[in-house]
């Protein structure tokens, strides 16, 4: 049920909510499609229905505020070394039982703060940082309020960031992306049972397509797009399933990054941690597909080279960053130092 605490006190008129029969409200956001009963929210925890109008009481509500690397979304081929103005909220239209977040994902009752768009960007300005993520829970679930402070950061020349599921209808989609400047994509499993049964509701195949589209999109209007797959054991980490990812991936663009990341025991999933020497030797199968392979939540090397010359382009400690052989050129591009040839890294 609604409760009195949770009302913004910012106005703002839902958009993907629109009224039906019998005093519901059906949201038309993401493959979910909730048809919401008065009084009630959505999957998500954030998208509401009051007397048969649409409501998003969230709008605004601010879990998490706090300056990153911009390595920790992770994207490494988007402004590298630079720092980046990180939001989180709260909901999610997955139930991912093994969540790094359910903290903020899989509840509304969490700390948090007001925030007015505007009060956003003068945040970034006052850090001097070029970019915004809208990340740590799901974004897109606050569709109105990520559009709103994208189209504002976009008028100070701030560069929007979405780390994302990628969970939302095409509609949304398009909206949401002619705005957006880069996006790490989470692409949990390349099942659609996995997505239906294990991972979030709906009718199978509709949440993994859901993201297919959403990552064809991205790359087809421009966004830079990275990739991530947290490899949990006993759900997504066969060969079939990984090979079927590297060859989605390679099929739109065979430079996107790809980060495999490892898994440890959260939530409600209590399998054991992804073995180090069973990541790398995943990692290294994809390199035989994909241009761009990085582990995540691991110590192993993941130094960007040269896909001409071999040489290292960005050193990598962690989240430390040392650029050793970049040569900006200009337009938002950066070149090999060494040979000339294009590093597939915007600055």
């Amino acid at each position: 049920m609604l409760a009195a605490s949770a009302f913004s006190q910012f106005k703002r008129s839902p958009m993907y909510l629109t009224e039906t029969e019998g005093g519901c409200v059906t949201c038309n956001l993401c493959p979910a499609n909730c048809r919401i009963k008065n009084g009630h929210f959505g999957l998500c925890r954030v998208r509401g229905s009051k007397n048969g109008v649409g409501i998003i009481p969230f709008y605004g509500f601010i879990s998490s505020l706090a300056v990153d690397p911009i390595e920790k979304k992770p994207l490494y081929h988007f402004k590298p070394g630079t720092q980046i103005l990180s939001l989180g909220f709260a909901g999610c239209n997955l139930r991912c039982p093994f969540c790094q977040n359910w903290q903020i994902s899989q509840n509304t009752d969490i700390p948090g703060k007001w925030m007015k768009p505007g009060e956003i960007i003068s945040a970034a300005l006052r850090q001097d940082t070029p970019s915004i993520a809208y990340t740590y829970s799901e974004p897109l679930v606050h569709a109105e309020y990520i559009l709103d402070c994208m189209t504002l950061a976009r008028r100070y020349g701030i560069a929007n960031v979405l780390v994302t599921n990628g969970c939302v209808n095409l509609h949304a989609a398009a909206e949401i992306l002619e705005l957006a400047d880069a996006a790490n994509i989470d692409l949990k499993s390349f099942c659609a049972e996995t997505y239906s049964k294990t991972l979030g509701y709906g009718s199978e195949g509709t949440h993994l397509q859901a993201v297919q589209n959403f990552i064809k999109l991205a790359h087809k209007t421009g966004v830079h797009v990275e990739i991530t797959t947290l490899v949990v054991p006993q759900m997504n980490d066969s060969e079939k399933e990984l090979n079927g990812a590297a060859d989605f991936i390679a099929g739109i663009d065979r430079k996107i990054p790809w980060f495999l990341s490892a898994y440890h025991p959260e939530y409600r999933w209590n399998a054991p941690p992804t073995e180090k020497s069973f990541l790398k030797q995943a990692a290294e199968e994809a390199r035989n597909k994909l241009a761009f392979v990085y582990t995540g939540n691991s110590s192993s090397d993941n130094d960007t080279h040269c896909l001409n010359c071999g040489a290292v382009l960005v050193r990598r400690q962690g989240y430390k960053t040392e650029i050793t052989g970049l040569l900006n050129v200009g337009e938002k591009v950066f070149k090999c130092a060494k040979c000339s040839q294009p590093s597939y890294i915007l600055c």
